[in-house]
């Protein structure tokens, strides 16, 4: 099915029941109860989901494959970004034209950046990303400004030519489109006490993300794949044989920028305006962390990855004092006030100290992610059902 095996179709199938079922499924608590804080089923948090679950699937086929850990990734993301704003700004506000000039000016961007830092291996690869990704940042935040916007960042504006869609009518800034659809457009299922949003930006997200999936899968699995597994297994031996790995290798970064570069096009298609902190060390450290989190060198890894993080990102951090105070309002108020005063810390403000924790048991007790302890639970069900299976055919029937 799709050009893949059964098991990588069953993977890409599932993904993709879960992605469109995503409003149903991140909506588990009704509206109105005290759990409701903990639904993820709206359209801002959906779309980031998505969005930076395709930046960390590029980044896992360089990371994954060849072992070459990168901490300049975010450079891709915020020129893909800006590329996409200045398509907006200069040619149409349709989305389409944006996604695809964000992710060929990122992959332009990437043989360059990727020419030189592939000249080096390991640590020194890494600093050489870093260092890139931190000249990007500069650069857009004070030397590029009339291109860039500073520190205030680029956005449309009611000015800007847009030449195939002509001056803007009523005197607003146009949003971003789709074939007459607007991104920011939504439909609403009311089924008691939940409510179900339908967004036209998240789905526009999640089928990019479904065939981004699929093309990683196939990636994984073509000979190209397979000799950038053989690089990450042993790159010098390869080159003793006389085979040069570079071109590889550069293909594999150009891939992976091309992602990030998407990445960064359908943020700006979802509000059309792109900054230099996009391009920070900081963002470049998130997707790394995505990567390993839910499993390198996995496909579904990073994604899920992803979605944890923003998930601490967006939900953990809202939770303030008086919402612990709501919940354990049932207590007496000297032990309401001790729990209250225990958990505030790893939550709202503090929710990077739980994430950091989390991910701190996961490399040590789970080295290969969120997958690996998937993998174990799957294995441990499936031991009870063979040693159950195995005492019921050792009973002997009754006479």
């Amino acid at each position: 099915m799709f050009g893949l095996a059964k098991k990588d179709a069953n993977l890409l199938l599932i993904v993709a029941g879960l992605v469109m079922l995503a409003p149903f499924i991140l909506n588990p608590f009704p509206g109105e109860s005290a759990m409701a804080q903990f639904n993820a089923g709206y359209p801002d948090l959906m779309q980031r989901f998505v969005i930076f679950g395709i930046f960390a699937i590029g980044f896992n086929l360089l990371f994954g494959l060849t072992g070459y850990l990168s901490f300049g990734h975010a450079a891709f993301l915020g020129v893909g970004s800006y590329a996409g704003v200045w398509m907006m700004k200069l040619l149409t506000i349709n989305v389409i034209p944006a996604i695809l000039i964000s992710t060929l000016v990122a992959g332009i961007f990437s043989i360059a950046i990727g020419y030189i830092s592939l000249r080096r291996s390991g640590i020194y690869f890494s600093i050489l990303t870093l260092a890139f990704a931190q000249m990007s940042f500069a650069l857009a935040a004070s030397v590029l400004t009339p291109i860039t916007g500073g520190e205030t960042g680029l956005q449309t504006a009611l000015s800007d030519p847009r030449i195939l869609d002509s001056a803007s009518s009523g005197g607003n800034i146009p949003s971003p489109a789709i074939f007459g659809m607007e991104m920011r457009d939504s439909a609403e299922l009311v089924l008691g006490g939940w409510t179900f949003t339908f967004n036209v930006g998240y789905y526009l997200c999640a089928v990019v993300m479904i065939l981004a999936f699929y093309t990683a899968i196939r990636i994984f699995r073509s000979p190209f794949g397979l000799m950038l597994r053989a690089i990450k297994s042993n790159q010098q031996r390869l080159n003793y044989t006389g085979l040069n790995t570079r071109p590889y290798m550069l293909a594999c970064f150009v891939i992976s920028g091309m992602y990030a570069g998407l990445a960064g096009g359908l943020m700006v298609s979802m509000d059309p305006l792109a900054g230099a902190e996009r391009m920070q060390w900081t963002a470049s450290g998130e997707v790394v962390l995505m990567t390993i989190l839910g499993g390198a060198g996995t496909l579904i890894g990073p994604v899920l990855g992803a979605g944890m993080i923003k998930y601490f990102e967006n939900i953990f951090s809202k939770i303030n004092e008086s919402v612990l105070h709501q919940w354990f309002a049932f207590m007496p108020d000297g032990l309401e006030d001790v729990i209250v005063a225990m958990l505030y810390p790893f939550i709202g403000k503090g929710w990077h100290l739980t994430l950091g924790i989390v991910f701190m048991l996961v490399v040590i007790f789970l080295p290969g992610g969120l997958v690996e302890g998937g993998q174990r639970i799957g294995a441990m069900f499936k031991r009870k059902a063979k040693a159950d299976d195995k005492s019921s055919a050792n009973v002997e029937p009754a006479e």
